[in-house]
């Protein structure tokens, strides 16, 4: 569950969007600018985009998308989903009986992820954060919060069942983890609509026992005073919460197997590796196939 910090800042951004992190992918929040709209480009297609938000037209207009994911995502947002930054509507919520069936498809997540979310919203729920448990099309199915922030977070549809895939809501911590796949951090004005940019959201991607992706680790605030220091340590605090819930998922999985350490390929993670009674390998997380060298398709009826 290593992340991938390759991504580098595009000339566009002499700024900086991106804030490579070996814990995460810190895109830092957008320098105020004047708008430019795309050379040649629909002035209609920017025109409700704040001034502050002017560096990523210029990044779309100039082909930066393959560079940097967050002008990727805004592209996605605007050219493939055709949402309008200036967007007013609340995320759409599933039904109760739908919300019922999406929290059934993945019932042994929800399971494994009950202890880890209670200790991560134990660590930063005083703060004002709330801690959200996404499936894979990015549905939260579960939640931590202060009663007391219940409505506020619900007016902003930090909720379970709101709709938070990019295809509903642009740019955002949950939806772009759900495209992504890697820990990532979206600050304030870095989200799609206008109407999130009170937001900062930290979401890491959750693999279950067979190193599929699984689903998405939240962590949002509404605070004004959330600092990049306090965002890496929110940061820090999800990534070990997801291990612990992938770690737990794997062992629920292979309850009858013996359960062995390995080394990630970083030579620090802790992968875990399945063994049956005859000692060959039965499964292996994500973590330890990378260690191995072994893709998610591999066969792993070998010797141990």
């Amino acid at each position: 569950m290593e992340p991938d910090c390759r991504l580098t800042a595009v000339p566009a951004l002499a700024h900086g969007f991106l804030c490579c992190r070996p814990e995460l992918t810190q895109i830092n929040r957008v320098v105020p600018a004047q708008p430019r709209l795309p050379p040649g480009g629909n002035s209609d297609e920017w025109a409700n985009v704040p001034a502050s938000r002017g560096p990523c037209q210029a990044a779309i207009a100039s082909g930066q998308a393959a560079r940097s994911a967050l002008v990727a995502s805004w592209c996605r947002s605007s050219r493939l989903h055709h949402l309008d930054p200036a967007g007013r509507n609340l995320p759409v919520r599933l039904s109760d009986a739908e919300l019922r069936q999406a929290r059934e498809r993945i019932a042994p997540l929800l399971a494994a992820a009950q202890g880890a979310m209670d200790r991560l919203y134990q660590a930063v729920g005083a703060a004002g954060c709330c801690v959200l448990l996404a499936d894979g099309e990015g549905v939260p199915v579960d939640r931590r919060g202060t009663p007391a922030d219940d409505a506020t977070f619900q007016s902003w549809g930090l909720w379970t069942g709101a709709l938070w895939s990019e295809e509903h809501e642009g740019t955002n911590g949950i939806g772009t983890c759900v495209v992504e796949q890697r820990p990532l951090t979206i600050d304030r004005d870095q989200h799609f609509f206008t109407r999130n940019t009170l937001l900062s959201c930290t979401a890491v991607p959750i693999y279950d026992h067979e190193a599929a992706f699984a689903g998405v680790l939240d962590v949002s605030s509404c605070r004004a005073d959330r600092t990049d220091a306090f965002s890496s340590l929110i940061a820090l605090a999800a990534g070990e919460a997801a291990r612990r819930i992938e770690a737990d998922l794997f062992r629920r999985a292979f309850a009858h197997a013996r359960v062995v350490l390995t080394q990630g390929p970083d030579g620090q993670s802790i992968g875990l590796v399945a063994v049956d009674a005859d000692d060959l390998v039965i499964g292996a997380t994500r973590t330890a196939r990378a260690g191995l060298g072994r893709g998610r398709s591999a066969r792993w009826r070998c010797r141990a």
